[in-house]
C-alpha cells in the first residue's frame, strides 16, 4: 500500500550574519512563529546573525530546521540546525536556499541576502521583506504582490499564510 506523504511548507529565512540585537530578536521570533505553524525553517545554517537566531527560535519551539551551508564541513554550523546540508559551493548555495523554499522571508542583510531575494523572485517564489525594504529595488515584483513588506514577524507570518493556497502543501 502506498504511503501518503504530507508535504511540509518550507520557509526560507535569509538575512545577514552580522545584525544588531533588534534584528536578531525579530529573527528569533520569526523562527518560533514558523515552528508553531508546523512549517520547516530553512536558512544558511551558520552560527551567526539571522541564521543562528531564526534557527534557535524554531528549534526551541519544537520545529524542524534545515541549514544549507556554503562549506564542505560543519565547523561553522549553528547548533540549532537539525539537518545540515554541506554544499562546498560558497555563495552558489544561494540558489539552493531560494529554490528549496516555498516562500522566502528576507531579514536585513547584505549582497548575499539580496541575491537570494532576486533568485527567489526570478523563479516565482513569494518573498516577504521583514523590516528590510527592497521594494524600490524590485518595483515590478512589489507591484504584482510577489514581493511584500512586513514590519513585524507576526505580519510576515500573516503574509505567508495569505499565500498558502497558492503554495505546495497549502490549504
Amino acid at each position: 500500500m502506498p504511503v501518503k506523504v504530507i508535504a511540509k511548507i518550507i520557509v526560507g529565512v535569509m538575512g545577514g550574519g552580522h545584525v544588531d540585537a533588534h534584528q536578531e530578536e525579530m529573527a528569533y521570533r520569526l523562527g518560533r512563529l514558523i515552528a508553531a505553524r508546523g512549517w520547516v525553517l530553512l536558512n544558511g545554517g551558520r552560527r551567526a546573525g539571522v541564521m543562528e537566531a531564526s534557527a534557535r527560535g524554531a528549534c526551541e519551539a519544537g520545529g524542524l530546521t534545515v541549514g544549507v551551508l556554503p562549506d564542505d564541513d560543519d565547523r561553522h554550523q549553528s547548533p540549532y540546525i537539525q539537518i545540515p546540508i554541506l554544499t562546498g559551493m560558497g555563495s552558489a548555495r544561494n540558489y539552493i536556499n531560494a529554490l528549496s523554499s516555498h516562500v522566502l522571508v528576507a531579514c536585513p542583510g547584505g549582497a548575499g541576502t539580496v541575491s537570494e531575494v532576486a533568485l527567489a523572485l526570478k523563479h516565482g517564489r513569494p518573498v516577504v521583506l521583514l523590516d528590510f525594504d527592497l521594494r524600490a529595488t524590485f518595483p515590478a515584483y512589489a507591484a504584482s504582490g510577489q514581493l511584500q513588506w512586513a514590519e513585524t514577524p507576526e505580519a510576515a507570518v500573516k503574509a505567508i499564510q495569505n499565500r498558502l493556497p497558492a503554495m505546495p502543501g497549502g490549504e
